[in-house]
């Protein structure tokens, strides 16, 4: 099939600039876009609508009902079905979710969920576990898991997940590496994961893609973007 772009992004619940935003996923052109920290309150439907409308793209499911956790996509996707999950939450800890959905591009069946894991170490492991746990009972051949981890790759909730799945950027490194903070990035904390048998041609911060400038990096949220271009066999 042809290639497949996804993008991972923190959006700060469009706290920023909406405008320079929209004009970065756009330059993207991704097809799967896993979005973190949507709007989770007032209008938050609304909210998410508009962004995906600004970015060329249609909400798949996520948003408040996943407690932060988005998925967008392209037209080239058709549904199969969605889920919202909320984790269990440890007392004093912000409650987290996962977006997660099943989806057909092209020949490929492929099962979708975006995340943000815990700032506690702890509690943060133990929800890739669960990350793992979920994209196997979503039964499909394929996967891609792609969120904010919250700890670089020498972490042990990193780890976790790459050690069950492709680290899309440690496989095909492209682009730059750290993606937070936006203004002066020292850390990689957002990360594209995809189950084996998926070709990884290319992942990392989109920095060099014609429609992108500095200026919208810095103003759009306080992460970089993460974009992978993805070969899903069919299925």
């Amino acid at each position: 099939m042809p290639a497949l772009r996804v993008l991972t992004y923190n959006i700060r619940s469009l706290r920023d600039d909406e405008d320079a935003l929209a004009r970065v996923i756009r330059a993207c052109a991704p097809d799967l876009v896993f979005i973190q920290e949507a709007p989770r309150f007032f209008r938050w439907r609304k909210h998410a609508a508009r962004l995906a409308a600004k970015s060329g793209l249609v909400v798949l499911g996520g948003g408040a009902t996943a407690a932060g956790p988005l998925l967008l996509c392209s037209l080239r996707a058709t549904v199969e079905r969605t889920e919202d999950i909320l984790l269990p939450r440890a007392p004093g800890q912000h409650r987290r979710g996962f977006a997660t959905a099943v989806v057909r591009i092209g020949g490929a069946r492929i099962g979708v969920l975006s995340c943000h894991l815990s700032l506690q170490t702890g509690e943060r492991y133990e929800q890739a576990g669960l990350v793992l746990d979920r994209l196997a009972a979503l039964d499909v051949p394929y996967a891609i898991a792609a969120g904010d981890i919250n700890e670089r790759p020498a972490g042990r909730a990193f780890r976790r997940l790459a050690a069950e799945l492709q680290d899309c950027r440690a496989v095909a490194p492209l682009g730059g590496e750290h993606t937070f903070p936006s203004e002066r990035p020292v850390r990689r904390i957002d990360a594209i994961f995809a189950s084996e048998g998926i070709t990884v041609q290319g992942c990392g911060v989109p920095q060099d893609l014609p429609g992108i400038t500095p200026a919208d990096l810095s103003a759009a949220t306080d992460h970089l973007p993460v974009l992978a271009t993805l070969t899903v066999p069919e299925s």
